[in-house]
């Protein structure tokens, strides 16, 4: 059996235009038809579902929450997770340099792959059967992502809701170290120029102050239902 039928198998899905599917598993690298387009689909698709499951999930929740939500499950290397998980790293068509280079296992690829087949299955299958499928990959992850999130870091946390909203990633800026040298309070500031915001927060150490931070920009962004 190929690899491709034996992912089908996983997905229980079985296709009724091929062609989408074996261009959902095909890299631009490996030449004519790629998946790129699919996963344009895909990734608006997995937004949709995920975002209405999330909805109805967390029905007391605030749009920032949700939106943070969703980050965690949709970010890149969730995605890829998900597609190690179902094997596509053995499915993928990649052209010969970046199959040498060890792209078959790259997050990125993986992640653009997995959207691009739910981009090709939405086609094939329709809004309904793309959305049951969604939510059955997904289940244990949706049921699981309120501890998942909680777990964050604060500036984990601000990076991946950017990265999900196609933001530049912040900066953290030093502004300023007072007191003695061995008790000294670090002032650091969090900005963030597609948005034109920034927070400067306090701490004991740089470190600690650049999450405080990051802290407070996500109040900030969730306030002004910016996330």
């Amino acid at each position: 059996m190929s690899a491709l039928k034996e992912l089908c198998l996983r997905l229980n899905y079985q296709a009724d235009n091929v062609r989408l599917i074996e261009q959902a598993v095909t890299h631009r690298s490996f030449g004519g038809s790629n998946n790129e387009r699919l996963e344009y689909l895909g990734d608006a698709l997995l937004d949709l579902v995920i975002g209405e499951a999330l909805f109805h999930q967390f029905a007391e929740q605030k749009e920032g929450v949700l939106s943070r939500y969703r980050a965690e499950l949709v970010k890149g290397s969730a995605l890829a997770e998900l597609a190690r998980e179902l094997g596509l790293s053995h499915v993928i068509r990649l052209g010969s340099g970046e199959k040498k280079s060890g792209g078959a296992d790259r997050e990125s690829i993986l992640a653009d792959s997995f959207e691009a087949i739910l981009g090709a299955i939405y086609l094939d299958k329709g809004f309904d059967y793309s959305k049951t499928l969604v939510l059955i990959l997904f289940a244990s992850r949706l049921q699981g992502i309120e501890v998942s999130a909680k777990n964050k870091d604060p500036k984990t946390a601000l990076q991946e809701i950017l990265q999900a909203q196609k933001y530049q990633l912040p900066l953290y800026q030093l502004e300023k170290a007072t007191g003695q040298q061995h008790q000294q309070t670090f002032f650091v500031s969090c900005i963030l120029q597609d948005l034109k915001k920034d927070v400067t927060e306090q701490g004991r150490s740089k470190k600690i102050a650049e999450q405080n931070a990051a802290a407070s920009m996500l109040i900030l962004l969730e306030k002004e239902n910016l996330l």
